[in-house]
């Protein structure tokens, strides 16, 4: 199988440093906090199978993404990196630690949960079925409408309200293959539970949680923090679910002092 698409980007000898993009997200999204860290580290983005520059239908469970890591850390021959993701890959990282624990130097998971209960499956399941009915033929703005309430403040959507109206008419714009692998990335999280694997993860690891994550509320950040060994928990006031994007340059500090802190 090809490796997924990527960019690498900033100093070529420093570490490897992988961002790992929300379901949603692609390689793009990241450029703020990207750009400040390239002076420090090897800068590595890609989208995941079923994303927007890795088509496909992925298998709806983690592991398929974590070996689709492994494939292209092979791919580039690098042997360790510190995995850094959000959401779906903060999710996808904690598992690659897990099953892989010689290939990943330290985890950064920011607005995880340890697991998804049926209460917040449900809100998941709606974005599901919405991507089902726009490869039907629906309105795939509707899968934006959907997610942006749980990602975003009320105050950041308020003043970015013209840029999100923008986004969601591009979105609208997708072709039937993006909701198609979007749905199964979703469906990853249909009664996932990750505390088996948690005390298997050896890497130093932050859990950076969003004091106001409705997504995956602080207290799942807790839980998942408490299950890994020798983990910390950094809660940042005020964020959200979407806090890479509201607070990049809080970001690039907590990615910057945890890694550096083991370079």
């Amino acid at each position: 199988m090809s490796p997924l698409a990527h960019r690498i980007t900033g100093n070529p000898d420093g570490p490897p440093l992988f961002l790992l993009n929300g379901g949603l997200m692609t390689m793009a999204a990241w450029e703020k906090i990207a750009a400040p860290l390239e002076d420090a580290f090897r800068i590595v983005r890609c989208d995941f199978r079923g994303q927007l520059f890795s088509p496909g239908v992925p298998e709806p469970r983690l592991e398929p993404h974590a070996e689709d890591l492994v494939t292209l850390l092979d791919a580039l021959g690098i042997e360790r990196i510190h995995a850094a993701g959000t959401s779906f890959g903060a999710l996808v990282a904690l598992r690659l630690a897990s099953l892989h624990p010689e290939r990943v130097a330290s985890v950064i998971a920011i607005t995880a949960t340890e697991k998804v209960t049926p209460e917040l499956w449900a809100a998941s399941a709606l974005v599901r079925d919405a991507c089902l009915e726009t490869v039907a033929g629906g309105d795939g703005g509707r899968v934006y409408d959907l997610v942006i309430p749980a990602t975003y403040s009320p105050e950041y959507r308020e003043v970015n309200a013209a840029t999100l109206a923008l986004y969601r008419r591009q979105v609208g714009l997708l072709p039937a293959a993006w909701y198609t692998g979007l749905a199964p990335i979703i469906g990853v999280l249909e009664g996932l539970d990750l505390t088996p694997y948690l005390p298997l993860i050896q890497a130093p690891t932050l859990v950076v949680a969003g004091e106001r994550d409705t997504m995956f509320p602080l207290e799942h950040s807790r839980a998942l923090a408490a299950g890994i060994p020798g983990a910390r928990l950094e809660i940042v006031p005020g964020g959200s679910h979407g806090l890479i994007i509201e607070q990049p340059e809080k970001t690039v500090e907590i990615l910057r002092g945890f890694v550096g802190s083991l370079t």
